[in-house]
């Protein structure tokens, strides 16, 4: 129910009440409640009744902030003409918690003093589509989801992510990241779950990333190896992605992928001849459109036995040079439990 029709509907249903002799003095300070919090929205924008502490200014080719009410916790700003934000743009709700500015124009020169870091309860950031060069900051510690994706960002300053402990999810991906620019910069995030840097122009991967890492994505880029020992210290690490890129055998160490915590490995797209040695508790194995010619049961199992086969129920070997004649028979004990061999 929109506003302007809230007047109409308290006469109309005061005009029943009286009609059908009801209760003479109903309470309708819910209605009037909904009334004033809705009261204090931007002309131009839109605030739920049921609602109020949302504001959507979304799709209105906007030039400038809106006049942001006291009150308001989750502000969108998507798909307007926003290059700028001022640093008294938010001095009216210090305690927001989701902004959300996609689609914009917004340059970090036109980004003014520490508009963000004032903000101490905000816990998303979304700035995806727009014209960043570098990562926003200073930040509030209490961010805990931060997305920068299809941008400029090249540059990273080394403090800027410091000492955001409550941070668990970072998009980063369609940038000019390379891996210079990362290095290190991920080290504090200790909360830090989720990490995407798909789509950028890494030629290695970057160091010091945090141990408590769920998610790592590097789809499209152009890493060629992985050091020995890199995932040693990702400890929980469960999904690692690293397809579209140029990795062959000599750039894959014997057991770099032996991560007795992964769930699902992804190095389809490559240029890999042999299939990569995975611990026996990996389940999703994706290797499509690699130049492999020869399927060996050790990648997959040390061992075979009653109690000794691999976990693995997805296996992903389409667009390689391999048939499913060239599978050895020892091949059904240890892939016991797949339920999808991809060969064609």
């Amino acid at each position: 129910m929109y506003l302007t029709s809230l007047p109409f509907f308290l006469f109309f249903i005061t005009g029943i009440f009286c009609q059908y002799d009801y209760e003479p003095n109903p309470d309708f300070s819910y209605y009037f409640s909904m009334l004033e919090l809705s009261s204090v929205c931007a002309p131009e924008c839109h605030c739920p009744i049921t609602y109020p502490s949302a504001m959507y200014c979304d799709d209105l080719k906007l030039k400038s902030f809106p006049i942001i009410p006291k009150g308001i916790k989750y502000l969108y700003l998507r798909n307007n003409l926003l290059e700028g934000i001022e640093d008294n743009a938010f001095e009216n709700v210090t305690d927001l918690e989701w902004l959300i500015l996609d689609n914009n124009q917004l340059k970090n020169s036109n980004i003014k003093g520490k508009v963000f870091a004032k903000l101490k309860n905000l816990k998303k950031l979304h700035i995806n589509h727009n014209n960043l060069t570098e990562v926003v900051g200073p930040l509030p510690s209490t961010l805990d989801d931060l997305q920068l994706t299809h941008n400029q960002i090249s540059k990273i300053t080394p403090n800027t992510l410091e000492g955001l402990v409550n941070l668990t999810v970072i998009h980063l991906q369609h940038n000019e990241l390379t891996e210079g620019t990362l290095s290190g910069v991920f080290k504090g995030l200790k909360s830090l779950l989720y990490l995407d840097l798909s789509n950028n122009k890494l030629t290695k991967l970057p160091t010091g990333l945090p141990n408590n890492l769920l998610m790592l994505y590097f789809d499209h880029n152009q890493i060629s190896g992985v050091p020995d020992q890199y995932f040693q210290g990702l400890k929980v690490l469960q999904y690692l992605r690293l397809s579209h890129n140029k990795l062959t055998d000599s750039g894959i160490p014997s057991n770099v992928f032996n991560i007795s915590s992964l769930v699902e490995l992804d190095l389809s797209y490559n240029q890999l001849k042999n299939i990569p040695t995975v611990n026996e508790h990996l389940e999703n194995y994706y290797l499509q459109v690699n130049e492999i010619t020869k399927f060996s049961v050790k990648s997959f199992c040390k061992v075979v036995g009653i109690l000794a086969y691999s976990r693995v129920s997805h296996l992903r070997l389409d667009g390689n040079n391999i048939t499913r004649e060239d599978l050895p028979q020892e091949t059904y004990n240890c892939l016991r439990v797949a339920t999808e061999i991809s060969l064609k």
